[in-house]
């Protein structure tokens, strides 16, 4: 997640390192109304609620959104080929 207002970086990128399995990540992108005063970053990135926050800063509908599974297997897994 990198959360910016008007340039202003409040919380920065974390690439995707998932634990063990298949994880789902989206990245959503929404136009400003306009200046968001007080915004705080999440306490924490898992189980972020995108739609409340954007209910709760009056973002209105995404303008873009990207969608990809990332999987990672334990190191001790051998691949055949």
């Amino acid at each position: 997640m990198v959360l910016c207002l008007f340039s202003k970086e409040v919380l920065s990128y974390a690439g995707p390192q998932p634990p063990i399995g298949i994880h789902r990540y989206i990245l959503v992108l929404f136009r400003q109304k306009g200046i968001l005063n007080g915004l705080e970053p999440p306490v924490s990135r898992s189980h972020f609620n995108t739609r409340a926050f954007a209910q709760e800063l009056d973002l209105g509908m995404p303008v873009a959104t990207v969608y990809f599974n990332a999987h990672k297997e334990p190191t001790n897994r051998k691949r055949h080929h």
